[in-house]
């Protein structure tokens, strides 16, 4: 049992260094990917990619080598990535606690208002900056170039997606007059939508609170993996402290800690077994 956790934690460790490869892979992929809409992710998983390789190699080092002080690294900066998935996590369900999107009736469908979005989430998606390359992603990925082809009976039985609903088409309650194409409907989106390819309705509110929509959905399930994670790297945090405590002992000399009694009292048999060896190589 002495050694069972030392080579519990450098299997472990070995596994999420190994892990650690596609994770970094993954965000130098989407980083030049430019049909890639979910930029934010990017730089927060190529952190995490190379956060979890040094830990991990620090961590092999120490538990294989029984080097204490990368495995005294390797604990402090695990209770700081705990620390900061615990902190993010809490966030991500603060911040996207709310919006989810309207039903609409005799639709499939759902709809997304900007207002129904938290304050962080709203004043992030209007930076003039941040939505244009945002708007760029979504036309080179040809998100809508389905939807425009629509026919009314497809409007009222198939499904779509949160920024198909706010970018590909004007809110339903708008009404336009056949002759002029004015819009008659009190939504502001009603008045961006325009016909042209490169237009549609990617100016409108509804667009962007469609791109918040998608982004709640994928923090959402972040957030359930960041909790799955926090357990795991509980566990493994406990066995590396059975781990550090090995290789303090190994340096040490002594296999069960440093020896530090100065003064022994021998039991009481021990004189007289001594007497009985000295005599014993005496007669013989």
């Amino acid at each position: 049992m002495y050694r069972f956790s030392n080579t519990l934690i450098g299997f472990l460790n070995l596994f999420t260094l190994l892990a650690s490869i596609p994770i970094i892979g993954g965000g130098l992929w989407m980083a030049k990917n430019r049909t890639t809409c979910e930029s934010f992710l990017q730089t927060p998983l190529l952190i995490i990619g190379f956060v979890i390789l040094l830990v991990s190699l620090a961590g092999f080092i120490g538990a294989c080598f029984n080097v204490a002080w990368a495995l005294w690294l390797y604990l402090a900066v695990m209770l700081l990535l705990i620390g900061a998935l615990m902190g993010l996590t809490i966030f991500g369900f603060v911040v996207t606690s709310r919006g989810g999107g309207a039903e609409v009736p005799g639709r499939v469908y759902r709809e997304y208002r900007l207002a129904d979005y938290s304050p962080w989430l709203r004043r992030r998606i209007q930076d003039p900056r941040y939505w244009e390359t945002i708007r760029s992603c979504i036309l080179g990925s040809n998100t809508c170039a389905a939807v425009v082809y629509w026919t009314p009976v497809d409007y009222l039985q198939r499904g779509m997606s949160p920024i198909q609903s706010g970018c590909c088409k004007p809110p339903t309650a708008c009404s336009y007059a056949a002759e002029a194409g004015a819009a008659l409907g009190q939504d502001p989106d009603c008045y961006k939508w325009n016909n042209a390819p490169n237009v549609l309705c990617y100016e409108c509110d509804s667009c962007k609170a469609g791109v918040l929509e998608t982004a709640r959905r994928d923090w959402h399930k972040l957030s359930v993996l960041n909790i799955i994670v926090v357990v795991v790297l509980i566990g493994v945090y406990a066995v590396g402290c059975c781990a550090f405590q090995n290789a303090n002992r190994s340096e040490s000399g002594y296999p069960y800690g440093e020896n530090r009694m100065s003064k022994s009292r021998p039991r009481w048999d021990y004189h007289w077994r001594r007497w009985m060896q000295d005599r014993r190589n005496w007669l013989y």
